[in-house]
């Protein structure tokens, strides 16, 4: 009999058995007739005893001891996935000797963990910054850098950074609101348009020197560059200086150019100069920044996409389906409005939404049974990723929070 004792627990089965099993360790360990090689596939050996000493978990070596025994390898479901690979990657033995039903259900469980862990990492990765103080050691102004930097992204490091935090998304929300209300009608007068230039220079002052700010910390020009963070901070303070831009050249064209070509080329800088202002709306991003639910949304989308664009792919699949019927039985109807199939996109995107806005209807008895069927189908649709979705968010939530 081969006397190993694992993890102080003593096991006791024939050379040949393990025999059969060559390239395993217990195999090699029966069949060399080296003692130095033996000594190599142990941790330690007792002469008195005649015991080899395995420093494992023993409770892992049951399954092992019954494998050699039966020629089975049997997993549980309460195992850890990846320290029962390790423990029969160190004996030698293979996933194959496992019955195949084991096995799927072990290997769906290494990819649920594989799957975890991935989504840990990348969580961490999204609070990143927060654990990143050290990157200033050593370097030029590195303690006045690591001070302006807790300031600006550690919000819970002083009073005073909690303080410019809160202010960062007052200064959001004020942009925002200043936009909205320059389209008012009455407040394109002389004196709203002033104020509402005046607010937007002081906005626009705020975030120029918050991003000045964080890139003075910076550790790292490049990944500076690469954070989507901060280009959200550089689209936000863009628009005002290209408008300034833009307005400078327009006065400079109704000046100095009053041919036509001249003048058609300002109307074209008002149509852009109008579009990098509309570019403003972008500021809100700003506030996932501070905001631990956008950030635990952005993160449910990437992590989601496949179930997001499956459901794309049912709602397309639904609208081309449903206006190719409600076409082929209402087309011949006197007044319709279902022309066509591309005519009847609309009618199937809003009746699949269930918000049913009751422009576009059908007149015929077939016609009404399609749109019900579609109306069917949309809701079942709408309830599918709602339970996914939610679950994901709130798992991510709860998460981030931790980290925080």
């Amino acid at each position: 009999l081969l006397n190993i004792n694992v993890g102080g627990k003593l096991f006791q089965i024939a050379y040949s058995v393990v025999a059969r099993y060559p390239i395993t360790r217990l195999g090699k360990l029966a069949l060399y007739t080296d003692p130095t090689k033996k000594l190599q596939l142990c941790d330690d050996y007792s002469v008195q005893k005649n015991e080899y000493f395995f420093d494992r978990d023993p409770s892992i070596f049951h399954y092992i001891f019954h494998f050699y025994r039966s020629g089975v390898l049997w997993i549980m479901d309460e195992m850890c996935p990846s320290n029962f690979v390790e423990e029969i990657e160190y004996w030698g033995i293979h996933l194959k000797y496992s019955q195949r039903c084991c096995r799927i259900l072990f290997e769906e469980k290494q990819d649920e963990l594989s799957e975890y862990l991935k989504i840990q990492k990348e969580l961490e990765a999204e609070l990143e910054p927060l654990d990143s103080a050290k990157q200033f050691e050593g370097k030029f102004l590195g303690r006045f850098r690591e001070m302006i930097w807790n300031l600006i992204e550690n919000p819970y490091s002083s009073v005073a950074a909690k303080i410019i935090a809160v202010m960062s998304s007052i200064f959001v929300l004020i942009s925002i609101v200043a936009m909205t209300l320059s389209t008012v009608e009455e407040m394109k007068h002389k004196t709203g348009k002033v104020w509402m230039e005046q607010l937007e220079m002081i906005c626009a002052i705020f975030f120029t020197s918050e991003y000045l700010m964080r890139l003075i910390s910076s550790s790292s020009f490049k990944n500076f560059l690469r954070a989507a963070f901060n280009a959200v901070d550089l689209v936000a303070i863009l628009p005002f200086y290209i408008q300034i831009l833009f307005e400078s050249l327009d006065e400079g064209d109704a000046l100095y150019h009053e041919e036509l070509h001249q003048m058609e080329n300002v109307g074209k800088l008002g149509k852009v100069l109008k579009l990098i202002k509309l570019m403003r709306i972008f500021r809100i991003l700003k506030l996932a920044r501070h905001s631990t639910g956008l950030r635990a949304f952005g993160f449910t989308m990437r992590q989601c996409y496949q179930q997001v664009c499956c459901l794309f792919l049912f709602i397309a699949m639904g609208v081309f389906t449903f206006s190719a019927l409600m076409h082929s039985v209402e087309h011949d109807v006197p007044g319709t409005n279902f022309t066509s199939i591309p005519y009847a996109w609309w009618w199937a995107a809003v009746s699949l939404s269930t918000v049913g806005y009751g422009d576009t209807v059908p007149d015929t008895v077939l016609g009404r049974m399609v749109a019900f069927g579609c109306i069917s189908f949309g809701i079942i649709l709408n309830g599918m990723p709602i339970s996914i979705l939610y679950n994901k968010f709130s798992d991510y939530y709860a998460k981030l929070k931790a980290h925080e």
